[in-house]
């Protein structure tokens, strides 16, 4: 299964997604994650697990994770069901694996495993004011999402 386009944009277009996880009782994690990338496989997503024991705890007991990354301007996103390996430095191929992430660290983040996502679904997400009110384009939700937040738009 490749992943959609839209995924794809949204990975590439996103300074931030959450990671949800759960653990071994069941009881869900949401967590933060800011160094993220498309993987080498098609379907697959790369993130960095820079300070997140629970993540990594979690996808430990139970490897099924959602992804979500979202526009927050234009109010919409995608979220990327599937199942979530970790990978350490005592991988061999850790160096090799975490190269894109590392670029995108720089010297500020020490990636302590590569949280690796085989995609198996996808879907979007839409803030209720898509349903509301149909008729807005999404240069109409951007514009609105600025004044409403007191944001200066690009150009």
């Amino acid at each position: 299964m490749g992943i959609p386009e839209r995924l794809r944009t949204a990975i590439d277009t996103s300074v931030l997604c959450w990671l949800g996880t759960v653990d071994a009782e069941g009881q869900p994690n949401v967590s933060p994650k800011e160094i993220f990338c498309m993987g080498e496989g098609a379907n697959e997503v790369l993130v960095a697990e820079i300070a997140s024991p629970v993540t990594r705890r979690n996808i430990s007991e139970s490897p099924k994770v959602c992804l979500s990354a979202i526009d927050i301007f234009a109010q919409k996103g995608i979220k990327a069901y599937g199942i979530a390996t970790l990978i350490t430095p005592a991988d061999p191929d850790f160096v090799a694996i975490a190269a894109p992430l590392t670029r995108k660290a720089g010297p500020d983040f020490k990636i302590r495993a590569v949280i690796r996502v085989t995609v198996n679904r996808v879907a979007p997400i839409l803030a209720p004011s898509y349903a509301v009110f149909p008729e807005r384009t999404e240069d109409e939700q951007r514009r609105r999402a600025f004044e409403t937040y007191g944001v200066q738009g690009p150009g």
